[in-house]
């Protein structure tokens, strides 16, 4: 009876269903104009200065990825690209005990869609 209840324990402790997603996805982005520029990104975990088009890679976060961006001939544009659940994956994480709670302090389970297009005026 002590050796079940050791291996019980045993396995109780030892099963996490952490999500393995990378830290950051990539996003492609670009204006809706066509034209190059900058453009400024932050999230609570990350602040970049990239080039677009481009596709940089975003830190996951559970905060809207905000952009301040300029073209090269000048026009601005300036908003957020919301975050979303990767809730297959969630979901697979609450059944098992962690509860998904790794995965909520992490944000391994948010992402940003795979393209975007920054309105430009």
């Amino acid at each position: 009876m002590k050796y079940a209840f050791l291996i019980i324990t045993g396995l109780i402790l030892s099963s996490c269903a952490t999500i393995v997603n990378d830290a950051n996805v990539p996003v492609s982005l670009s204006f809706s104009d066509g034209s190059s520029g900058t453009c400024q990104l932050s999230n609570k975990r990350v602040s970049l200065s990239v080039k677009i088009p481009g596709q940089p890679l975003i830190r996951r976060s559970d905060d809207p990825l905000r952009f301040n961006c300029e073209t090269n001939s000048g026009k601005k544009g300036f908003g957020s690209i919301p975050s979303s659940i990767e809730s297959g994956k969630l979901a697979g994480s609450v059944i098992f005990w962690d509860l998904g709670i790794t995965d909520s302090i992490t944000d391994k389970h948010r992402t940003y869609p795979t393209s975007f297009v920054i309105p430009v005026n």
